[in-house]
Formats: C-alpha cells, structure tokens, sequence
C-alpha cells in the first residue's frame, strides 16, 4: 500500500518530490516548497485522506533550516507525511487554510511558536501569544531558553465585528463560574439567535511541548498523561506506543489487552460524565444525579483496579506497569450491573418530550464542516464521519476485537449524545471480550537501548483521535508534537451555535464536550 501510494503521487507530481522514505506505517515525502498546497490539495480532495495534524521543527541545527510536516490518515493503517524546508532567511510558507480550513490553527501555532509566517492566511492575528507577548520571540525555536520570562508590552486584541442593526454583543468568560480553565467566547447576536461567535483560548498555556524536550523518557510519560487530566490514558498510551515504534519493540501481547480494557474505562466515565452535564443543561436532575452516579462508579472501579481513579501511573514505554488479571471477576460484576441502569437511564433520558425538545435539531454541525474542520471522535461521528483510530489505524488489542462504531448524521446534540451512549455499550463489549481473551505472559518488555528516529503515536481517546509525533535523538526527546482532538474541535463550535439561541449554548458547547487544559498545551 504506501509503495502504491508513493507511485501515485509520484505520477501525479513527478519532479516536485524530492525524496522518500518508509518507516512503519509512516511514509515521508520531502516536496518542493511551492509544491505543498497543490500536493496536500490533492491527497486530501482527490484522494480523500484527511488532514490530522500539521507541525514544525528546528532542524536548523542538523539541515540548516526549518522543516513543516502535513500529515494525512490514509486508508489501509497508512500515513502520508509531506514535508517542506523553510529557510530561516525567508521564514514564509503558502498557507493552506483555504484549501483546507483544517489548516487554520496548526498554522497560527507554527506562526506563534516558530516564527514562520503562514502568507496569505485568512485570519493571521496570533493565536497561542496574546498581545502582551514581546513579538520576535519564538518558545519552540531550539535557541530559546525555557527558562526565559519575557517582558510584558502593550497590545490589544481585535475582535471580528459583525455590524447591523440591533445586533449586540454577549461577552463570557474568560473567567467561568466553576472549576473550569479560562476561556473567551464573544457572542453576537439580533435579539436571541446567535449571528456569530468568535472563541480566544490559550489563556493558560502550559509550554508542555517545550517541556517535553527537557524531560526523561520515563518522566515523559507521566507528563502525557497530565495533559488532559480525564484522557490521561489515552494520552500516555499514544507517547508510549510512538517510543515503541521508534524503538522497534513489540509489547506483550497481555499488556495490549491491559491498555485496552484501561481506555475503554476511560471512555465509559468520561461518556457517562458528558450525558450527565448534558442532563443538566437540559434541566432533567434525575437523569444528571444517575449518570454522575454512574461516572463515579466506574471511577470508583478504576481505582480498584489501578490505584488511580484516572487510570494514571499504568502505562509505561513497553507494556504496563502492574497486572489487573486478579480483577477480573469483580469488573464483570460491575460491568453487569451499570450496563442494566445505564440501559435504563438512556430510555428514559430519550423516551423524555422536555428532554427531545432541548437537544433534537439543536447545535448541528453538518457533514461538510465536520470533514472540512477535521472534526474528530463522538462529535464528528455524529456529523456523519465514519473515522474511528481503533478501526482504521489499530493499537492495542483492537485488531484482535469486535466492535461497532456507531455513526449518526444530523449532527445535532441528540446525535451527539446518542453516539455516546452506543459508546458506553460498545466499551463495555470490548472489556469483557479483553478480559475473556486475556492471555497470559509477561505485562512489559524492557527497553534497553533506542535508536535515532522519529514516529507518530495514536490513540481514540474518548474525544477522538489523539496524536503524538515524538523525535528522539541521543535517547532524549528532540520534539514532542501533541494533538488533543479538543485542538480539531473547538472551531465547531463556531459553527454549531449559529442560529441557535444563547440559552441553549451550554447544552451544545457540553455536547461538544471540549477539553481547555487538552487544547492549551
């Protein structure tokens, strides 16, 4: 398949590649600069392959510039990987956002975080650097110090204006009423439907990429899973499985069963948590009062198993850190008795009139801005995008098990919480089947030594498709490049809001159920 691949673009491009190379499931084409918006155009609308992640790296050290990757998930558990040099005297690329609007934020990151200027992009304001930020200073450039503490300057933010008569705006947040991180979201609206809205994140952004380079492999993981605390499995899985990958290490075949059961956990109480703010939102106490109950319960479960009712500190680079075989009997057990009052939560959440009236039609996001967005996980696959990681890229034991992916198309929040509930009966399929099948063996295969080189990570996290590229150099981490699927899915809600009323904007953005701390990295 990939020397397939390589043939085709080859034919269709001829001249404007420049070299490739096969690594795993991975294909890298270096292109002519000029060459990479009518390339990625291509694999992306001819041959249908989805644009998952752009990102930069200093490469100036080694090759005396700086390089752009475009990755794409092709059919058949392949990558396409297109990369460009940028020269750090003409520090410019063509932008691709309107080619592919997927592109949007991936190219403000470069242009904040790098310096290299996304010419003729459609929206070039800063993203991840507020006005205060001294301009000429680039945190993931190789030069830059992370112990630098930069001078504050003076600056202001421009807003998108949307004018006429009785239109007003409804500024929220940043600062929430909760716990939740902080996050801008500036309405405008003609009486009570929403004309526009316009979001601003990164208030609290970590620098975790950055830290990324000064921290151990081991130390690595434990920094994965804190990106996004309620994915932190996912999280450490996709670090875990890229270090594999560049270290040619196989896991045993009982810690891919562990991991599995371990995020489908995962999955089953975040799921459970969103239906339960959703209950909220929609004012329907029972049902949110039960599902947190339900959440909590599996929590609960999580931490008898592992220690950590967020399933931390079980992953590690080759396998597992402790064995759950002894656990069997007592997860089945509570497997049987959730699955009965899951069952009957959802009929009677969905059976509710007040409860269809909130959420059908409500917040729909069409199959055209999915797929354009790259939207991911229950919130696109309620749009209609067919896309599940465990499917088309497997990891783990999911090659080894039977599961449906639920796909909806309105694409509304009915859709949307529907997805997730065929979810949670899909999650709790996968564990007894990981646990009926779990062999024996040994739980992690030790690392000793590891090469130079570099590979993508991937997880479904309960939000969606989650990626890690890590290069490693001299066994330390040259450049970790972390995509949350909360960083494909917040410019939905863009989208989604339009025409709806502000009242019901709680219910989309839960439905929606995006992650601040997985998005301000």
């Amino acid at each position: 398949m990939p020397e397939e691949l390589i043939e085709t673009i080859k034919k269709e491009f001829r001249n404007l590649i420049l070299d490739g190379t096969v690594s795993n499931n991975e294909t890298y084409l270096t292109v002519k600069k000029d060459a990479a918006v009518r390339i990625c155009d291509y694999l992306h609308h001819t041959l249908d392959f989805p644009l998952i992640s752009i990102f930069a790296t200093d490469d100036r050290a080694k090759d005396g510039c700086f390089k752009i990757h475009y990755v794409f998930s092709c059919k058949g558990d392949v990558f396409i990987i297109i990369k460009i040099k940028v020269e750090e005297t003409t520090p410019r690329f063509a932008t691709l956002t309107h080619k592919i609007p997927a592109a949007n934020w991936y190219e403000r990151e470069i242009q904040d975080m790098f310096g290299l200027a996304p010419v003729g992009h459609p929206d070039p304001r800063r993203l991840i650097h507020f006005e205060d930020w001294a301009a000429g200073l680039y945190p993931l450039r190789k030069d830059f110090d992370i112990r630098t503490k930069p001078d504050r300057v003076k600056g202001e933010y421009t807003y998108r204006k949307v004018e006429g008569e009785g239109v007003y705006e409804i500024p929220v947040g940043p600062v929430h009423a909760g716990v939740i991180e902080p996050g801008h979201f500036r309405f405008s609206v003609a009486g009570e439907p929403i004309l526009n809205l316009e979001i601003r994140h990164f208030y609290t952004h970590k620098g975790v990429e950055k830290l990324f380079e000064s921290v151990s492999l081991d130390k690595a993981v434990f920094l994965a899973e804190r990106i996004s605390g309620d994915n932190s499995a996912a999280h450490a899985v996709a670090f875990c499985q890229a270090v594999e990958k560049i270290a040619g290490i196989d896991i045993p075949p009982r810690a891919k069963y562990i991991r599995t059961i371990l995020l489908e956990l995962e999955r089953m109480y975040n799921h459970m948590g969103d239906i339960a703010g959703i209950a909220t939102d929609v004012a329907y106490p029972f049902g949110a009062a039960h599902a947190n109950y339900l959440k909590e319960r599996v929590m609960q479960l999580n931490e008898k198993v592992t220690g950590s009712r967020f399933l931390r500190g079980m992953n590690a680079i080759g396998g597992v850190r402790r064995d759950i075989g002894d656990k069997k009997d007592m997860i089945l057990k509570e497997l049987d008795l959730m699955q009965k009052d899951f069952k009957e939560l959802m009929e009677l959440l969905f059976n509710s009139p007040s409860v269809a009236d909130r959420i059908e039609t409500t917040g729909r996001i069409t199959g055209e801005i999915a797929k354009g967005l790259h939207v991911v996980g229950p919130a696109g696959r309620a749009s209609g995008i067919d896309s599940d990681v465990r499917r088309d890229h497997p990891y783990a034991a999911y090659s080894e098990l039977t599961f449906k992916v639920p796909v909806l198309k309105t694409g509304d929040v009915n859709a949307r919480t529907r997805v997730r509930a065929d979810e949670v009966y899909e999650s709790m399929a996968l564990i007894r089947q990981a646990l009926s099948d779990l062999p024996h063996g040994e739980i992690r295969t030790e690392l000793k030594t590891i090469h130079d080189g570099c590979a993508l990570g991937y997880s479904e996290a309960p939000r969606g498709e989650t990626l890690y590229w890590v290069n490693i150099s001299n066994n330390r981490i040259e450049r970790c490049k972390v995509r949350d699927p909360s960083f494909c899915n917040w410019l939905s809600i863009e989208y989604a809001v339009l025409d709806n009323i502000v009242p019901d904007f709680p219910i989309i953005n839960k439905s929606l159920s995006l992650s601040y701390s997985g998005n301000d990295m």
